[in-house]
């Protein structure tokens, strides 16, 4: 059985590691954490792997269960792909025993000549119709009208300050939108 629930695509740097926080002040409620995973490793492939500077993400490990409690099934859109699962999501206080769907970007993460995000036609492709929340840091108005042009269902692209993470604010968001996407489609009989 499909859920007819709508998406969360979740991106991590922004969202949920506010890397733009100056790097003093630490958002209240995130922890420090120094990861190397096997793809920033693969970045620095000239320097042998105890050289490799961890990098520093910021991560609030009372977002998995704020996320799992909204009305979405949460997939990953992010750079980080399948690596936010194995280093990200456990972090932030999602099951070890759940891996989310990813979005891949592989070899297709390059600029596009229209000025949308090079993450955009990927999120509208996997999500294929299905009503979506994007939460990302670098979405802007060229994003939405790409959506808008292509997408066949209710989208909402939520940007979000890459120095402060999700807040409160963003959770509310996110729970309307959802709430009125439920009172705006018929229901279908049993």
């Amino acid at each position: 059985m499909t859920s007819r629930r709508p998406l969360l695509l979740l991106d991590v740097d922004g969202p949920l590691n506010p890397f733009a926080a100056p790097p003093h002040r630490r958002p209240a409620g995130y922890g420090t954490h120094r990861l190397k995973p096997d793809t920033w490793i693969a970045q620095h492939d000239r320097l042998p792997e105890h050289r490799v500077k961890p990098l520093r993400v910021w991560l609030n490990p009372a977002h998995g269960p704020a996320l799992q409690a909204l009305p979405f099934d949460l997939v990953w859109a992010t750079t980080w792909e399948h690596d936010a699962n194995e280093w990200i999501g456990w972090r932030i206080g999602l099951p070890r025993t759940e891996d989310l769907p990813v979005i891949e970007f592989g070899d297709q993460f390059v600029s596009r000549p229209d000025g949308t995000y090079v993450k955009t036609w990927r999120v509208v492709e996997y999500s294929a119709g299905r009503p979506f929340a994007w939460v990302d840091d670098q979405i802007t108005a060229v994003d939405q009208a790409y959506v808008d042009r292509h997408h066949d269902g209710p989208a909402l692209l939520h940007w979000v300050d890459p120095a402060k993470g999700l807040t409160d604010d963003d959770f509310a968001a996110l729970t309307a939108w959802a709430a009125r996407l439920d009172t705006d489609t018929p229901k279908e009989n049993a």
